[in-house]
């Protein structure tokens, strides 16, 4: 099966396609277009057209041609394992003209710096969840306060304060028995609906990662997360401020479908989320494209050009 969620014509020319593929087939190319061919049929895509190639069946073939090409045009191809969720995936390492340059200016970046942006990066992940949180229960919350106590670097861990009592009530308020039946906890291998947020966010991770990698930037180093087993420690750092957007998608799904494990519908549904509008003060903008626009915030911040990363709301 092949599954595009951006089959609307016209919508902007910078906005690509996300391709979901589920079945068999091979995948190859010919006259720059990603021809995919199954046991019941064969369709050609241009290959510029292309944002993220989700590949989710053991015996999907790819060659080396298609995937050097798919890279060469800055497309995202990520590798589903057998829970099929998102577990790896495979982005353009040359893909900005002045990459040693921008590269310089990432490692050589001061601590102080570092701290301010995640500061600022917390303050909009808190500011995302108390509007949501809001949104979603009807009742006023603290997180304008816990906000304000965010200190530079983050050190007194208000992000974590927050993250505590935003799921302790997130879920409260579903309209879904399941629902209502589990006492959510939020765990990373944890029970359902985890498995939904975590499909949403390996999605918004790849995303994240594509568009770092677009404004030259190294995933490798980030602003806080330091382990060393991470290789997209940066794309974890700037996607904080967007899981609001995976969240608040989970918990319509919960409303619309009693589901428990993760389907072809239910994951199109959270391929949406690349699609969804965001807002930026001088225009609208889907989220893929955003994206870019707040990486290259941050690559202006790291050699000197802003003093701020330029992160969207995620409500008009």
């Amino acid at each position: 099966m092949i599954f595009s969620n951006l089959d609307i014509p016209n919508l902007l020319i910078m906005l690509k396609k996300t391709i979901l593929l589920e079945n068999k087939a091979s995948l190859t190319t010919k006259n720059l277009q990603l021809v995919i061919k199954s046991e019941i049929r064969e369709s050609a895509i241009p290959i510029e057209d292309i944002g993220f190639l989700v590949i989710d069946h053991p015996e999907i073939y790819l060659s080396i041609p298609a995937m050097n090409l798919l890279i060469e045009y800055n497309a995202a191809v990520i590798l589903c394992n057998n829970n099929h969720l998102p577990n790896g995936m495979f982005l353009n390492l040359n893909s900005h003209h002045i990459q040693q340059e921008i590269f310089k200016s990432q490692i050589e970046a001061s601590v102080p710096l570092k701290k301010q942006l995640w500061q600022q990066t917390v303050i909009e992940k808190i500011t995302n969840q108390g509007i949501l949180l809001e949104k979603i229960t009807g009742e006023q919350n603290a997180f304008a306060y816990l906000c304000s106590k965010v200190l530079s670097g983050d050190t007194s861990n208000m992000e974590g304060v927050a993250a505590s009592q935003y799921w302790k009530s997130f879920f409260d308020s579903s309209d879904s028995e399941q629902a209502k039946q589990v006492k959510f906890k939020r765990e990373r291998f944890g029970d359902y609906p985890n498995n939904f947020l975590n499909y949403g966010y390996a999605i918004l991770r790849a995303a994240t990662a594509r568009a770092l990698s677009g404004s030259g930037l190294l995933n490798t180093l980030g602003i806080h997360h330091k382990s060393k087993y991470n290789a997209f420690a940066l794309a974890d750092d700037i996607m904080e401020p967007f899981r609001p957007i995976v969240d608040e998608k989970v918990f319509e799904i919960m409303q619309k479908y009693d589901e428990q494990e993760l389907n072809t519908v239910l994951k199109s549904e959270l391929l949406q989320i690349l699609t969804r509008t965001v807002y930026f003060k001088e225009e609208k903008s889907p989220l893929m494209v955003a994206l870019q626009k707040t990486a290259s915030s941050l690559q202006q911040c790291y050699t000197g050009d802003r003093k701020k990363i330029k992160y969207p709301k995620l409500w008009s």
